[in-house]
């Protein structure tokens, strides 16, 4: 939607009277910021929460509707699967279409649509129909989240204010997975699973209300179109890549589905590269990724987040599988993972970012977040929560909290306007994609570790005698828990392998030193010289 403010700034300098006092968009200098971007950041952080808690807050939710809908063992992984696909799969197109359209826009169509995707869900009366609104769900949080991260972007260009407003973005971001395991088990323990979906509605509504009243954008690109050999290739590709590693958790990585699937993706995304040098409107500018900061920062999120859905995905079962909680239990217990992200995002990460190199920041977080998944390695089957997984999750929420925030400011660091939504999206497709392989990868390691540990020492057990129940289960609980410490173990390494990459892609100055490099370039202003 067109901002009518932006026919110049304020102060009579570009036809505007000095009084006018409509907000303004951030822009080139010279341009006053919007004095209603915090009302802003609170519009756009409410959508990113949004789409953040339905990635986990359907998997509290899960056994409960399993049941209530008939779904089967074999079907039920589709009520995720079917999410993170559309999500996954459509982000690019999704930010390709903001940047054509308008970010504005295409952010209050997402809310509409993913408010009625979830009350389809809440209402749903078979497993076709919740099958359904997740996968609509998934196409228009593509649409809502790269138009998120890009009105933030272009709200907050530069500065503390920046540092400030990505990092509640961040905190957000990384954080509200872990919310939503515990909104999920309030919302199934009180209420009904139907809320888990239900309570999007409220939410969407109060973005879109405060959408239309606070948030302004510039026009979308006129006379563009959309690159659609490269929307083929491209949505192609990494749908058939989150499907592979979605199926590889089911039926294992050696299946002939699963390689097939796997092999026509990473095809097809070697074509959408040679298609996005040839075509004139590319979906994904290559200059975007091609940025060795940009670039080691989607490296850095794709590996992190491969370490964090690992937390997420074994402390989960850990903590109702052996040590009994409840999903509600189960969701507080991450309420301190939470807190650590959301302090050390804004109140360490935003307060340094301005002051130092991105790099100085990420990599003491990566690496102490990997000092915190390295201290769960030692879990087994007496542990407790106080004692040995709550200092883990501390340290990993505090390193993730440093982490989050300066590689997605690196990330869309000094993007041109017009490419903000497609830069927006691949920061999400890295995440998405991340998300999608670490819980694959990390649960294939896990179940083919304890099968191994179970096969070999149930034998062994049988050969000294008849086992009792009891000693039957404590064998399968420290096999599954052996599984689990294994697959935290390559989390830990993962964490590291992105502390290192961290370290010798993104070498960016601190946003004070650009700063005063940019204003040494540019030399004093002109003007009459002095006399004498």
């Amino acid at each position: 939607m067109n901002d009518p403010s932006d026919s110049g700034p304020p102060g009579g300098t570009r036809g505007g009277p000095p009084s006018d006092p409509r907000p303004r968009l951030p822009g080139p200098a010279g341009d006053e910021p919007d004095p209603h971007r915090w009302w802003a950041l609170t519009v756009i952080a409410t959508a990113q929460l949004m789409v953040v808690l339905d990635a986990t807050i359907v998997n509290i939710a899960l056994p409960s509707a399993q049941r209530a809908l008939g779904i089967s063992n074999g079907n039920r992984q589709w009520v995720i699967t079917a999410y993170t696909l559309a999500f996954g799969g459509l982000l690019l197109l999704g930010g390709r279409i903001a940047d054509l359209v308008g970010r504005k826009r295409t952010f209050i169509i997402g809310l509409i649509g993913f408010a009625g995707a979830s009350a389809l869900g809440g209402a749903s009366v078979g497993q076709e129909m919740i099958f359904l609104s997740r996968a609509l769900q998934g196409v228009f949080a593509a649409l809502l989240a790269p138009s998120a991260l890009s009105l933030l972007t272009t709200t907050f260009p530069s500065g503390k204010d920046r540092a400030k407003a990505f990092g509640i973005f961040s905190a957000i971001a990384g954080g509200g997975s872990a919310i939503g395991l515990l909104l999920g088990g309030i919302l199934t323990e009180w209420l009904s699973w139907r809320w888990c979906l239900y309570v999007n509605v409220p939410i969407a509504l109060f973005a879109v209300i405060g959408a239309m009243l606070l948030l302004k954008d510039r026009a979308g690109t006129k006379g563009a179109h959309l690159d659609i050999p490269g929307v083929v290739l491209g949505s192609g590709g990494l749908v058939a890549i989150v499907y592979g590693f979605s199926r590889a958790e089911a039926i294992g990585w050696s299946s002939t589905e699963v390689l097939t699937v796997l092999s026509i993706g990473v095809v097809l995304l070697v074509a959408f590269t040679w298609w996005q040098t040839k075509s004139s409107a590319p979906l994904l500018p290559l200059h975007i990724v091609r940025e060795r900061n940009r670039g080691g920062s989607m490296i850095v999120m794709a590996l992190t987040t491969i370490g964090l859905f690992g937390a997420f995905l074994f402390l989960t079962y850990f903590l109702q599988t052996i040590l009994g909680y409840s999903p509600l239990s189960a969701g507080l217990a991450f309420l301190p993972l939470s807190a650590g992200i959301i302090i050390a995002s804004t109140q360490i990460s935003a307060r340094l970012l301005p002051l130092l190199p991105p790099r100085l920041l990420l990599v003491p977080g990566l690496l102490l977040s990997a000092v915190g998944m390295f201290t769960l390695t030692f879990l087994d089957t007496h542990s407790t929560y106080a004692g040995h997984i709550l200092p883990g999750t501390i340290l990993l929420g505090f390193g993730l909290g440093l982490t989050f925030l300066p590689i997605v400011s690196t990330a869309t660091m000094g993007v041109p306007t017009k490419d903000s939504g497609v830069t927006s999206a691949t920061v999400n497709t890295a995440q998405q994609v991340g998300g999608s392989i670490g819980t694959s990868l990390l649960n294939t390691i896990a179940t083919t570790v304890t099968a191994t540990y179970l096969t070999s020492h149930l034998a062994a057990a049988a050969r000294e005698g008849v086992l009792t129940p009891a000693e039957r289960a404590d064998i399968v609980n420290t096999g599954t828990v052996h599984g689990f410490t294994v697959a935290i173990t390559w989390a830990a390494v993962i964490l590291l392998a992105a502390a290192v990459i961290g370290a010798v892609m993104i070498n960016g100055k601190s946003p004070r030193a650009r700063a005063a490099e940019e204003a040494a370039t540019a030399g004093p202003a002109t003007g009459p010289e002095p006399a004498g």
